[in-house]
């Protein structure tokens, strides 16, 4: 019973192995080094860019790195204020290519069912 306890508390904190598609992996190192490259094209620390993202210099080291562990606003935010473009380079054409998937989303079912195999033996 007493072991039973500890090894609940300790599977908390046992780290999950995950493993990616390797075109996620490259795309996460493509936005780690593009934020690193404007980073120091524009002078800034990396202590600086932490404090404007809100995270510490740790945390965006892990994004320059292409870290997958991090999250993904943090990622994001730090590569808008490194002038990272996203998706496109137009912001105008983001918004429309926004609004061109909330159309093809109200179009689709809000939950995907798995499709039940029928049983056509007669």
């Amino acid at each position: 019973m007493l072991f039973t306890r500890y090894k609940a508390h300790y599977a908390f904190y046992m780290r999950v192995v995950r493993t990616y598609h390797p075109r996620t992996v490259e795309a996460a190192r493509l936005l780690g080094a593009q934020v690193r490259a404007e980073r120091l094209r524009r002078r800034w620390t990396l202590a600086e860019l932490a404090e404007r993202v809100g995270a510490t210099p740790t945390t965006l080291r892990k994004v320059e790195q292409g870290d997958l562990s991090v999250g993904l606003g943090v990622a994001l935010e730090a590569a808008v204020l490194c002038g990272v473009p996203l998706f496109a380079e137009d912001p105008a054409q983001v918004s429309r290519e926004l609004r061109r998937a909330q159309q093809m989303l109200a179009l689709l079912p809000r939950r995907a069912r798995p499709v039940e195999d029928v049983d056509d033996d007669f």
